[in-house]
């Protein structure tokens, strides 16, 4: 099935201010990306600093409003909550918030210590929640907002090479849901999107063996692979006018593994 030959035009984005995290590469790259070409004023943070720029750079080559980035490590929550103020005081409130930084580092279950138990939450759970709390406030300002969690397959496919993220981001849909009721009295929405297995270039270096790609065979249902535009063009949806009235549900884009 080949991809749209041009992305969806969504005229409710456009000038709309976005704050990603973790939108210096990967899936988070294209989200940046896809907001520009909507003529979002996108702003995101990231730990490397290297591709970040780059990004930046290309963008505001391509003609697109060029992103506000900062370095920032999520596990560090001061630091989370300064790029936010800092970013907000840039370019002003959001209209959207985008929590897509994770890292499904793989891990044995017998091996997980206390502090590498604390370290992969303060990654993969605990950023989510701050940042939606540090955001809210302006959507308030704003009359409404909308938030997009960005969930996994992983745990769904009950896969054990990472427990810890497998917890993590369990919880990403008791967040979605638990926040959706008292969000909505504020015309603020909040939704999962959760990817099935993406070619990131992360992803192709690291597990696209051939027998990934037999398991990818078997199980999907549509045959073309999943790229990171297929899931920035869900988000893309829910956080225009058009998802008006989606708020507290999971959105899977996984070619029908699940």
């Amino acid at each position: 099935m080949p991809a749209p030959a041009a992305p969806t035009s969504y005229p409710s984005l456009k000038g709309r201010r976005v704050f990603v995290t973790g939108g210096g590469s990967g899936i988070g790259e294209a989200i940046v990306e896809a907001f520009a070409v909507q003529g979002a004023q996108v702003a995101f943070i990231d730990v490397a600093e290297e591709a970040s720029a780059a990004l930046a750079q290309r963008l505001a080559a391509a003609g697109l409003p060029k992103p506000w980035w900062a370095r920032c490590d999520v596990r560090d929550l001061d630091a989370l909550r300064r790029s936010l103020a800092e970013a907000a005081a840039a370019v002003g409130d959001f209209h959207v918030l985008v929590n897509n930084v994770a890292s499904d580092e793989r891990h044995a279950f017998e091996d997980v210590t206390p502090e590498y138990w604390d370290e992969r939450m303060a990654l993969n759970q605990r950023p989510a929640f701050f940042a939606i709390q540090s955001v809210v406030p302006g959507m308030q300002r704003l009359g409404g907002g909308a938030i997009v969690n960005l969930g996994s397959s992983g745990w769904q496919l009950k896969e054990g090479a990472y427990p810890c993220y497998a917890i993590a981001k369990s919880s990403v849909n008791g967040l979605t849901r638990g926040l959706a009721k008292p969000l909505g009295a504020h015309g603020i929405r909040i939704n999962t999107v959760t990817p099935g297995w993406v070619m990131t270039e992360r992803q192709v270096k690291l597990w696209l063996t051939p027998e990934g790609e037999a398991a990818l065979e078997r199980n999907q249902c549509l045959s073309d692979r999943l790229a990171p535009r297929d899931i920035a063009a869900m988000v893309l949806f829910l956080a225009s006018d058009d998802a008006r009235l989606c708020t507290a549900q999971e959105f899977k884009v996984d070619g029908g593994w699940m």
